[in-house]
């Protein structure tokens, strides 16, 4: 349960932050510390069960029947990762309270790095891959409103923008390999996927499962060709970059590639496309991270190279190459924390971050010119610092690597190009910002001073775990470093060593070409900056993003000029061609109408059924002929539906009956409240086109009901779940109705959303009639003036006589309801008939007057009886919406039967009551009467 409480602190802690008043910006630092701090202590305390590579795990089934379980695994692997996030962000909470001067954007900040801290811990110790899918999708709503921070930047929004759109491509790519791996393991649990190894790689899905891995881990570890929006997130506060582009979130693909190493390692897919990718980025990043003028751009596409190199170590394929890519990935997120930190602080004390304009700074801020230094060289690789060690194990595994055959040279080149480039970008950092020769000039904030203490103390903490590392690295990091390692690599570990002198060896001469060569480049970089300028000035991801976006918007523009016609035939016409067209083409196909006879015994065609097919068929005829003449037509449907609720009744569907025949008197009663305001004979206004169109879609739209039903009578049985439920209603819900124990207890959940959506749509529909005015019309439909007797005298007396027995019909057949045709549905619409027929008969005022109900309270109480119902089962350890029921002897009465499906049913005709006549309290209200109405 450790791990729950470790996943779930971050959300406590951040819904404790979004509970504080706006400006108790104090308090929401002490939350957001205390979050951190405790959770480190967590995870350090589940570290004691970790010994000798042991792992610990907590599962809490959540949707059994798709494969998602609350499945939670802490292995060394993910506490290496998890440590990361916890330290660092503890760090960065601190250095975020002093960098951000607005106190009150300083509780919104703390309130979306705690949800990050816990999106991404909810990534690292995630034992459920669809559990995984969710965090992961979390971490990039999160960063995308972390990013635009600042909302008021048209740059922040940008970037925001374009890093979700990217991020979630890449979310989507990694849920349908997650499916794909569930598919072929026939499990969703990391445990389960591990042990089948050869099972999916010599699948047939093999190659898109890596592809589609591969694509959500550059995508998220801001990989070529997705590396462009990296970048343009530095528009976010840099504590925000200092956490998640360089620590946190860009490490989230790294952490899917040495999670699922396992699976993909040894084959040819996954070692050469992660190979390729890798050198291309980790040269690319850093070419550009030294022409870069902005100080964070500089650190972002280093961050952009060094996320290549860590990506190239996987792709080489090899236990060590691995063992270096997540030594690797713990330095780059120990000294770019701090560089980013120490980038932030120059840019809160000067006011700029443009390297044109810093210079100098040293003798203006010398104790972050220090941290800022050693930091900067560690990212160069120099030795004694962590930098160094990691880099020198990434030389030799280029140099071991055999993967290219002629050309396994142009790898070792490639990498000391790099490291070259990298060395050239991490002086151009010192140098241009603290050791200029030139006194800076022209900074908003001059003369500039050194930052708080505490804004400091961050980045001395990571220095010296720069230093620390690399001084004793054995001691610091080794024991954390060959836990992750061995659970990476499936429980194997290579003999390595972590010391500082190997002697002098061919990585050494490496590094040492790399250091010559990239401070040559440094000292000659202006030629660089000059071809910059002239060649590859054209080539910006951002506008070459929202140039797509445009192009998109333009095309969608066109489809919404196509479809979005406001015509309402026109809207139903297409809603029923793709209605008509998606099922015609696999029920109505000449393959598909190729079925053998089947064995079904068919029914005789007595004369009373047929009679009333013919019947049924002449009304929906003449409603088509009478159209014009609303109360003709409306008859005639009226008396269709009751045929249609009398074919149930002959192929023994009661319930059905009971149900079909309630709706169709609710919606007449409706519609007779509408009519009144319509006109008594409607003209055909519409061109002959459209006629032709709505008689081709309903022609289409018989042929293809006769299709199914013929394909249905004709072919062959196939067993269906009907013996399930008939065998299982008495035994496990306690009735004989089957339909009723569907409803209220075997799809009980179906049933929950469906209410839910009736109310919704209830309170939907009370907002659109609310302060509608409906001018009454003057004459009726034989052009005589309506009577001044708004409502006969006679239906008013006998609606109100009617209204207590139709409520005691309701209630019987509420009560019989689990055993015998009825039920809380059919009883809700009896009901509501009941109290139609008032709003008719007496009018809304009158009626209104008289039954003093909120009738939205009505809806809002029958739903939270549902749910409560559904609910209470998690008490007894059951799932939800599961019914319970017994019996009960009641003197002079005898044995009954109680069962908590009689509550659901409750809410579900509280619900269906309520909508309804919400629906009504505004229909059929002349105009003269509306404020009376809005009124009470």
């Amino acid at each position: 349960m450790i791990l729950g409480w470790l996943v779930l602190l971050p959300f406590m802690a951040a819904a404790l932050v979004a509970l504080t008043r706006r400006r108790a910006a104090a308090l929401c630092t002490w939350i957001t510390f205390a979050a951190a701090w405790f959770g480190c202590g967590l995870l350090l305390t589940a570290r004691v069960g970790l010994a000798d590579h042991e792992v610990m795990q907590w599962r809490h089934d959540w949707v059994p029947d798709i494969g998602l379980a609350l499945s939670l695994r802490l292995d060394g692997l993910s506490f290496m990762f998890a440590l990361l996030v916890l330290a660092i962000g503890l760090l960065v909470f601190i250095y975020a309270r002093y960098y951000l001067a607005d106190s009150d954007a300083l509780p919104r900040l703390y309130l979306l790095l705690l949800l990050f801290m816990g999106a991404m811990l909810g990534v690292v110790l995630s034992n459920n891959l669809l559990l995984l899918v969710i965090f992961w999708e979390l971490t990039s709503l999160v960063s995308f409103l972390l990013i635009g921070s600042w909302p008021s930047r048209p740059d922040a929004r940008r970037g925001a923008r374009m890093a979700l759109t990217v991020t979630g491509a890449g979310g989507l790519a990694l849920l349908a390999a997650v499916l794909l791996l569930g598919h072929v393991c026939g499990s969703y649990e990391l445990n389960d996927v591990l042990a089948q190894v050869d099972t999916v790689q010599h699948h047939p899905l093999y190659p898109a499962i890596v592809l589609l891995t591969l694509f959500a881990a550059f995508t998220k570890s801001a990989q070529f060709p997705f590396h462009f929006w990296l970048p343009h997130a530095m528009s976010a506060p840099t504590p925000v970059s200092a956490y998640l582009h360089s620590a946190t979130m860009v490490k989230a693909g790294v952490f899917l590639l040495a999670r699922l190493y396992p699976v993909f390692e040894g084959t040819h897919l996954w070692a050469y496309t992660a190979t390729l990718a890798g050198l291309v980025t980790l040269v690319g990043g850093a070419g550009m991270a030294l022409l870069q003028r902005d100080l964070k751009g500089l650190l972002a596409y280093s961050t952009i190279s060094h996320l290549g190199l860590i990506v190239l170590l996987f792709g080489l394929d090899t236990q060590l190459s691995t063992v270096a890519a997540l030594f690797h990935t713990v330095n780059h997120a120990v000294f770019k924390a701090s560089l980013f930190m120490a980038a932030g602080i120059v840019d809160h004390e000067t006011g700029t971050r443009d390297l044109g304009r810093l210079r100098g700074l040293r003798r203006y801020l010398p104790h972050t010119a220090a941290l800022a230094c050693v930091a900067s060289l560690s990212m160069a690789g120099v030795p004694l610092l962590n930098g160094f060690l990691s880099k020198e194990m990434f030389f030799g595994e280029t140099l071991a690597q055999s993967m290219f055959g002629p050309l396994n040279f142009a790898v070792p080149v490639i990498a000391v190009v790099a490291a070259a480039l990298s060395v050239a970008y991490s002086l151009r950092f010192v140098w241009g910002v603290f050791f200029d020769g030139e006194t800076p000039h022209d900074l908003p904030h001059y003369p500039p001073h050194e930052a708080p203490r505490f804004m400091r103390l961050p980045v001395e903490i990571l220095v010296a775990l720069c230093l620390l590392i690399g001084l004793f690295p054995q001691q610091s990091i080794g024991r954390l470093l060959a836990s992750a390692a061995w659970f990476a690599l499936g429980g194997k570990l290579p003999d390595y060593s972590l010391s500082l002198w190997h002697g002098i060896n061919t990585p050494l001469v490496m590094s040492a070409v790399s250091f010559a060569a990239g401070a040559a480049l440094f000292f000659f970089r202006r030629n660089a900056f000059r071809h910059h300028r002239t060649a590859l000035t054209e080539l910006n991801a951002s506008e070459i993003f929202e140039h797509v976006v445009q192009r998109l918007e333009r095309s969608a523009g066109v489809i919404v000029r196509v479809f979005e016609t406001r015509s309402l035939p026109a809207y139903l016409a297409w809603m029923i061609a793709a209605m008509l067209i998606v099922p015609g083409v696999s029920l109505i196909a000449p393959v598909a109408l190729d079925a053998s006879s089947g064995s079904h015994t068919r029914l005789p065609l007595d004369p009373l059924t047929l009679g009333g097919l013919v019947l049924m068929s002449l009304l929906a005829l003449g409603v088509v002929l009478v159209r014009a003449r609303t109360l003709y037509a409306l008859i005639m449907l009226s008396t269709c539906g009751l045929l249609v609720s009398l074919a149930f009744v002959r192929f023994s569907a009661p319930d059905l009956a009971l149900t079909q025949i309630s709706v169709e008197v609710v919606t007449i009663l409706l519609l007779v409240l509408a009519v009144y305001f319509l006109p008594a004979r409607q003209s055909a206004v519409e061109p002959l086109p459209a006629r032709l169109r709505n008689g081709v879609l309903a022609l289409a739209g018989g042929l293809l009901l006769a299709g199914v039903t013929y394909r249905i009578m004709t072919s062959a049985p196939v067993a269906g779940i009907a013996p399930y439920f008939l065998a299982n209603a008495l035994p496990g819900s306690g009735g004989h109705n089957v339909v009723n124990v569907i409803l209220v207890d075997f799809r009980g959940f179906d049933t929950m959303v469906e209410i839910s959506v009736l109310v919704v749509a209830g309170l939907a529909v009370k907002a659109l009639l609310r302060g509608l005015r409906l001018k009454s019309p003057e004459a009726g439909p034989d052009g005589l003036p309506w009577s001044s007797q708004s409502h006969p005298l006679m239906l008013a007396i006998l609606a109100r006589l009617m209204l207590p027995l139709t409520v005691l019909v309701a209630v019987f057949v509420f009560l019989r309801g689990h055993n015998l045709p009825g039920g809380g549905f059919i009883a809700s619409l009896i009901i509501s008939i009941a109290l139609l027929l008032q709003y008719v008969a007496s009018g809304v005022l009158w009626t209104e007057s008289r039954i003093r109900v909120n009738y939205r309270a009505l809806a809002g109480i029958g739903l939270l009886i549902a749910a409560t119902t559904g609910l209470g089962s998690f008490a007894f350890g059951r799932p939800f919406l599961t019914s319970a029921f017994g019996h009960l002897h009641v003197p002079l009465i005898g044995e009954i039967e109680l069962s908590t499906a009689m509550l659901f049913d409750l809410g579900v005709m509280g619900a269906v009551v309520g909508t309804t006549l919400t629906i009504v309290s505004h229909l059929g209200v002349r105009d003269k009467d509306m404020q009376s109405v809005e009124k009470s």
